[in-house]
């Protein structure tokens, strides 16, 4: 299952619905920032859908020749139209930006502004059999008129720092299982996540956790909170007084620290006599 809010969820729910349906909705326009699970969505929707997943590699369809790439297009659109079973088939145009910046932009070439103009028109011709998805993280240079073209855009940024904290929780269970720890203190986690202004998205997110989890050292199952802590702050977690001041629990210094719950609090009360 993916790990996304109820928001974009309900939006996949509504494009399988709208694919059911057969009515000739069937082009989408993935847009978020990277990491927010947009070809992770693709790929369950394929699943959900019994498709196969065709990605298109727009390396090979610009061509510095003029006029190339609208050629390009054109073949590329009439293989699409062409599949013999295209009620089996997504196309993902994965990072479709290259070929969908505002052809009024001063930046965009003149080649790829009619680049652009081509592919509308092959939009217009597609055959409605064929599931369509684009994936964007510029969206806000989107030519206006491609985005007509889509039947629904869906936005991949509806993450509240709730959302990511719970995503957060499911992403580290599933890798506790996978390696069979189950030393597990949730409170502690939250904890550690929250010492981050602004928790990533869900790709930065698992990056982050799994390597914690992975690196950690198999004969001590809390280890990889001190690993969770270091990638978190950068620093080991070593100074008693500033994880007190982070709210720490002693209980919970002492996991981080590795050291037992007498010999914490033992150095807080001697620190505390000190100052």
């Amino acid at each position: 299952m993916l790990l996304l809010p109820d928001e974009i969820t309900g939006d996949l729910i509504g494009i399988v619905n709208a694919i059911d349906h057969h009515i000739g909705i069937n082009k989408f326009l993935f847009q978020g920032a990277p990491g927010t699970g947009k070809t992770e969505a693709v790929k369950q929707l394929a699943r959900i859908l019994n498709r196969e997943i065709f990605m298109v590699d727009f390396s090979s369809v610009i061509d510095s020749k003029l006029g190339q790439t609208q050629k390009n297009l054109s073949m590329l659109f009439k293989e699409i139209n062409q599949f013999a079973q295209p009620d089996k088939v997504i196309v993902l145009f994965d990072e479709i930006d290259a070929l969908a910046l505002d052809r009024t932009n001063q930046n965009d070439l003149r080649e790829m502004g009619r680049a652009t103009s081509t592919m509308l028109k092959e939009f217009d011709r597609m055959n409605e059999d064929v599931v369509l998805i684009a994936t964007t993280n510029l969206y806000q240079y989107f030519d206006r008129a491609l985005i007509r073209r889509f039947d629904s855009v869906i936005d991949f940024n509806r993450y509240s720092q709730e959302d990511l904290l719970s995503i957060a929780e499911q992403m580290l269970d599933r890798y506790l299982d996978k390696l069979k720890l189950a030393n597990r203190d949730i409170r502690l986690f939250r904890k550690i996540m929250k010492l981050m202004s602004k928790l990533p998205y869900p790709g930065e997110l698992k990056n982050l956790i799994r390597t914690s989890v992975a690196f950690s050292n198999p004969k001590d199952g809390m280890d990889y909170f001190r690993r969770l802590y270091y990638a978190v702050c950068n620093e080991k977690p070593d100074d008693l007084k500033k994880l007190q001041s982070q709210k720490f629990t002693v209980r919970e210094m002492e996991i981080l620290v590795g050291r037992s719950k007498s010999s914490v609090a033992r150095d807080l009360k001697e620190g505390v006599r000190d100052e």
